[in-house]
């Protein structure tokens, strides 16, 4: 059972909720650590937002289909673990996903005590004043309490210690079983013969098989006489306005009712089936098909919110190809703005956070998308890649692959007009040069455009030797755009140069004159 719910949570999440069931709370604080290392900006929200997802399950009473949130499917322990992890690392999570995750476990009806003061302890750390005035004891637990200390202060006096008491609780017990209804009296007769039987065993064996029955009768005293009054409007309202202000409030009622309550029937029956698309490697059949085929059903929103849910964006980068391969095989075509989100939320966190060369993985799927999808593809990946200055030598080696292998020569053109609207840096220059080299179809208006950003970043580059080379290509392959404004705008960038190709630069210019 709990490796099927693991599976409805994202990567970083299993990981994390994996930790929880083999490791316990210890365990799963350094995995979070370690998570925190490599990816600073990961955060403990999206695992508590998940687990406050509805799932579909059959309730056990009414043997009725119910949603429940998918941390209450999880079995006791894991929910033990969890509060105590949470517990030590509260301040690392936002409050309002904490708070959403309590109103969650809030909703089990049949949540032992023990699961019921750690959710008490939890309101104290993060400071739910309705929750600090509460003793996590019951008055019975005070009471008995008491009377242990007062009992084994002074063990002379009290002539048995431990033996006594238990012997005198289980006498206690049996007197109790006397006093119920007829039902529990065969229960007790039971439980008396059991008793008798085990009189004639050794003390110290007595003693041992005694203690689980004591525990258990006390466990079930504390969960008919502990009933405690929690108002669950209060916490999923009252404290976010209180410790969170209206903002965050209004934030949180998406988490509780969930994102995917927004989207329609059909998509929501398809999510299940998308998520197992990504995180396996299924091989393709006519399901596939028809569970793809909802992503052309999606309008922007829609999709924005799908992509979401399903996590696109923390896919690993080696079953891009996988995924890949099933979005090219659909039939019709993603509509350009489907394609846009999916390319978005799929692949451009990934090339923005390169720093060195992208995977084989990676670079396949950038350019089977590119290949179908190109217009999508430069409006969602390389524009962005571009705008936000974050171009790097692994960026632009990946750009110019696309350039030169994956784009026809209009697209080229649209990513040429893109570089001349933000300021270059010397890996932008090699996207540029590679252009360049394919001798891209420019008009005179643009060429002109092109020559005045040559003029303005000119003195930037002075000493680089991929300006000259872009230069050099610019005078020998585009001749035929030189008109006399041009000329004076060239020959001023070339008055900048320091390398030792200006003199080639010279005598190119020259040559156009002549």
């Amino acid at each position: 059972m709990s490796a099927v719910l693991l599976r409805r949570l994202p990567a970083p999440c299993r990981l994390l909720a994996q930790a929880l069931l083999s490791a316990g709370a210890s365990g799963a604080q350094k995995v979070v650590v370690r998570l925190r290392a490599v990816n600073p900006l990961f955060s403990l929200s999206a695992f508590l937002q998940s687990l406050c997802e509805d799932e579909a399950t059959l309730d056990e009473d009414t043997q009725e289909l119910t949603t429940k949130p998918l941390v209450c499917l999880f079995s006791d322990a894991f929910k033990t673990d969890l509060l105590c992890f949470l517990h030590l690392v509260h301040s690392w999570a936002p409050r309002y996903s904490v708070l959403s995750l309590l109103h969650c476990l809030d909703q089990d009806k049949k949540r032992k005590p023990w699961i019921q003061t750690l959710i008490y302890q939890l309101h104290r750390d993060i400071g739910h004043v309705e929750h600090e005035e509460k003793s996590l004891l019951s008055s019975e637990c005070v009471e008995r309490l008491k009377g242990l200390c007062d009992r084994f202060k002074d063990p002379q006096a009290t002539g048995g210690g431990w033996k006594d008491y238990l012997n005198e609780h289980r006498r206690e017990l049996h007197a109790d079983s006397e006093a119920d209804s007829v039902q529990k009296k065969r229960k007790s007769e039971v439980l008396d013969q059991d008793m008798e039987t085990d009189l004639n065993e050794p003390h110290t064996k007595r003693l041992k098989t005694d203690l689980p029955d004591i525990e258990k009768a006390e466990g079930e005293k504390v969960a008919e006489g502990e009933k405690v009054a929690v108002d669950e409007e209060a916490v999923d309202e009252e404290a976010l306005q209180l410790y969170s202000g209206p903002e965050r409030a209004s934030q949180q009622k998406e988490p509780q009712e969930g994102p995917l309550s927004a989207l329609p029937d059909n998509i929501k029956a398809a999510v299940p089936l998308l998520k197992e698309l990504l995180e396996s490697e299924t091989e393709w059949n006519e399901s596939c098909m028809a569970t793809l085929k909802i992503l052309n059903e999606c309008d922007p929103k829609e999709m924005e919110t799908l992509c979401g849910i399903l996590c696109l964006a923390e896919t690993p980068e080696q079953m891009l190809p996988h995924f890949c391969r099933f979005l090219l095989a659909l039939t019709p075509d993603l509509s350009h703005r489907a394609a846009s989100i999916i390319i978005k939320n799929l692949l451009l966190g990934k090339v923005l956070s390169l720093t060195e060369p992208a995977s084989r993985s990676l670079v396949t799927a950038v350019t089977s998308l590119c290949s179908q999808y190109p217009r999508p593809t430069c409006q969602a990946l390389i524009e962005p890649v571009i705008k936000e200055g974050r171009t790097g030598s692994a960026q632009a080696e990946l750009l110019c692959q696309l350039v030169k292998d994956c784009l026809e020569p209009h697209h080229r053109l649209l990513v040429f007009e893109m570089t001349l609207e933000v300021s270059w840096n010397e890996s932008l220059l090699s996207v540029i040069h590679a252009l360049l080299e394919l001798k891209i179809e420019l008009n005179e208006g643009l060429f002109s455009l092109f020559t005045k950003q040559l003029s303005s970043q000119s003195p930037h580059f002075s000493k680089s030797m991929k300006f000259s080379k872009m230069m050099l290509t610019v005078l020998t392959k585009f001749q035929c755009h030189v008109n006399a404004a041009c000329h004076n705008t060239l020959s001023c960038c070339i008055s900048y140069n320091e390398t030792f190709l200006k003199k080639s630069l010279q005598g190119a210019l020259k040559r156009i004159t002549q």
